[in-house]
C-alpha cells in the first residue's frame, strides 16, 4: 500500500526544518490568474471554479468569513506548493523511496494545490463582489521537517478547517445569507475527501468520527497565525476576527485513545482578561477551566490544576476525558473563565487562549 512506502520514508527524515521553497506561490498566476492560467488550474484541480452567479445582496457580517476562508486557502496553496517541491526535489527528509509512488503522490497533491487555489479565488471573488478587501497571500513557515510530519500539519489543518466551514455555514445562515451555503457545503466534502486520503497515509482511519468536531473562526484564525512571518497588510484591521494566543500541549498534539491528564502551555502576554490571574495559580485553579470542543458533542469544560507561572507564560494540567466522550480524531482546547456552555458560539467570549489542537489516531493497523 501507499502509506507504506511513505512510513518507510519517515526513516530518511532530517533534523532541521525543510528546505524553504523559492517561491511560495505556484508559477501559474495565483492569486490573479489569466483566463488561460485558470483553465489550466481548471484543469489540475479536475473541474472548474464556480461560474454560479452571486447572491443579490450579502450581509456586511459575512464578509469576515470568506475573508477567513480566503485567508486559510492561501496558507494552503503555500503548504502544498511547498510539499511538492520537497517531494519533487528529494528534499531531505521528504524523500519517497518508489518512483510510481513518489509520481502517484506528487500527482494527488497537485490536484490538491489546484483544487485549494479554486477555493481561493472563489472566496476572494464574492469578498470583491460586495466591496471587502480581499487579504492577499502573506510569507509563511511550515514547521515541518519530513513527508510524515509535513502529512500529520496537512491532516490536523484539513481537519480544523473542516471544523471552521461549519461555523461558516451556521454564521452565514444566521446572517440570512443561504446564497453561498452550498458552496460552502460543496468544499466541506471536498475537503473532507482530501482529509481521508492524508489519514490513509498516516495508517488512520480514512473516516475520523461519525460527526466532525466544530470549531469557531477566532479559533481556526488563532492558530494560522503561527504559521505567519509577515503579510503585505494589517491583519488586525483588514479581517475582524478576534486573535488568541495559542495553546501548546507537553509532549506533542498526538495522544494516546485513553483517560489522561494533559498539560498545557500558552503565553498570554497582552491578554487584558487574564491580567486577575497573572501569577495567581489558586486563582486560576478555582475561576479557570479547560474547554473542549468534541464531535457535535456541548463544550466539555475540566477543572484546570498544576497551575505555575514563568512570567506571563500559564502551565496547567486538565483532564482529558476519552472514554466518555470517545475523543477520537481532533478535539479543540481553549482556556476559558467560564464553564457549562449551551453551544461553541458562546466559548469565544470566555476565552483567554486557544486553540489547542490535540489528535488521537484509532490506526488500521
Amino acid at each position: 500500500m501507499l502509506y507504506t512506502s511513505l512510513l518507510s520514508a519517515a526513516v530518511f527524515a532530517a533534523s532541521a526544518l525543510a528546505a524553504p521553497t523559492p517561491s511560495q506561490l505556484p508559477a501559474d498566476g495565483f492569486p490573479n490568474p489569466s483566463a488561460d492560467q485558470l483553465t489550466d488550474i481548471n484543469k489540475a484541480a479536475d473541474g472548474t471554479l464556480s461560474t454560479a452567479p452571486p447572491p443579490p445582496s450579502l450581509n456586511a457580517s459575512s464578509i469576515p468569513i470568506f475573508q477567513l476562508i480566503n485567508f486559510n486557502e492561501n496558507f494552503e496553496v503555500a503548504f502544498f506548493n511547498s510539499l511538492i517541491y520537497n517531494i519533487t526535489n528529494d528534499v531531505s527528509g521528504f524523500q519517497v523511496p518508489f518512483l510510481a509512488e513518489k509520481t502517484a503522490l506528487i500527482n494527488v497533491l497537485t490536484t490538491v494545490l489546484a483544487q485549494e487555489e479554486l477555493h481561493a479565488i472563489n472566496a476572494a471573488n464574492v469578498i470583491s463582489h460586495f466591496g471587502g478587501t480581499v487579504p492577499t497571500p502573506c510569507t509563511y513557515k511550515f514547521p515541518t521537517s519530513d513527508l510524515i510530519s509535513a502529512l500529520n500539519l496537512a491532516e490536523t489543518f484539513t481537519a480544523l478547517v473542516l471544523g471552521t466551514l461549519q461555523d461558516a455555514s451556521q454564521g452565514l445562515s444566521t446572517n440570512g445569507d443561504h446564497g453561498p451555503v452550498r458552496a460552502v457545503a460543496s468544499v466541506i466534502g471536498q475537503e473532507g475527501e482530501q482529509n481521508g486520503f492524508f489519514r490513509s497515509l498516516l495508517n488512520a482511519k480514512p473516516s475520523e468520527k461519525p460527526f466532525l468536531t466544530t470549531s469557531i473562526a477566532p479559533f481556526a484564525f488563532s492558530a494560522l497565525q503561527d504559521f505567519i512571518v509577515s503579510c503585505p497588510f494589517d491583519i488586525p484591521s483588514t479581517i475582524p476576527i478576534p486573535i488568541f494566543p495559542t495553546i501548546s500541549v507537553q509532549g506533542g498534539s498526538v495522544v494516546s485513545a485513553e483517560d489522561q491528564t494533559l498539560t498545557f502551555t500558552a503565553d498570554l502576554t497582552g491578554v487584558a482578561a487574564a491580567s486577575p490571574y497573572y501569577g495567581n495559580p489558586s486563582a486560576c485553579t478555582n475561576d479557570l477551566s479547560f474547554t473542549y470542543f468534541t464531535g457535535q458533542d456541548a463544550p466539555i469544560s475540566k477543572p484546570i490544576s498544576n497551575v505555575s507561572w514563568s512570567g506571563d507564560v500559564i502551565t496547567f494540567s486538565a483532564e482529558f476525558p476519552f472514554t466518555e466522550y470517545v475523543m477520537d480524531g481532533l478535539s479543540i482546547g481553549s482556556l476559558t473563565t467560564s464553564s457549562n456552555f449551551s453551544n461553541p458560539d458562546a466559548v469565544a467570549s470566555a476565552t483567554l487562549a486557544a486553540p489547542a489542537l490535540i489528535q488521537v489516531v484509532d490506526p488500521i493497523l
